[in-house]
């Protein structure tokens, strides 16, 4: 069985839900201090979204290469964003298309739900396409509003929304 003892890029989303500082503890428990607590003392308080905004096209996923002209990160309650590029940027397609993960928690699923809702809608990239309507549409989807999901949702989602993998026209469809 294999073990990874990186911090995660997800990590943020688990600090939310068990405000637990992931980052602070995995470095006191290298310079040999204890961890502070029982796996029995962890609690998970609400829910947490996160979303990757990519510069790519959210219908074909192909990369947009361009100049980010303007970058501005909404203020939402709940909402802990962290931006990867600031504005003004070349965008290369030689680049790991992710410029920002848009991170929100509430106490309820249908509230973080919201929440993600209006960052996405107020978050401003000019310059490239993004990934921000694809996100929107998934923040609308019946299966994804209720949490049937598993890890095939985004084969579901596609499907369902006429594309197949990699973003391609489903035919038939």
């Amino acid at each position: 069985m294999e073990m990874n003892t990186r911090i995660q890029v997800e990590h943020p989303v688990t600090e939310m839900v068990t405000l637990a500082d992931i980052v602070r503890n995995q470095i006191r428990i290298a310079e040999g201090e204890p961890l502070g607590y029982k796996q029995e003392d962890m609690l998970i308080v609400g829910h947490a979204i996160e979303c990757r905004i990519n510069a790519e096209n959210p219908e074909t996923f192909a990369p947009s290469p361009g100049t980010i002209t303007a970058f501005n990160l909404p203020g939402v309650p709940g909402l802990g964003s962290i931006p990867l590029f600031i504005p003004v940027i070349e965008c290369s397609p030689f680049y790991d298309s992710m410029i920002a993960k848009v991170i929100v928690h509430a106490r309820t699923r249908e509230l973080a739900i919201a929440r993600m809702k209006r960052a996405l809608e107020a978050m401003v990239i000019e310059g490239i396409k993004t990934t921000i309507p694809l996100h929107l549409k998934i923040m609308d989807d019946p299966k994804f509003r209720a949490g049937d999901i598993s890890t095939n949702f985004m084969e579901y989602f596609l499907t369902k929304n006429g594309r197949k993998n990699g973003g391609e026209a489903a035919v038939g469809a």
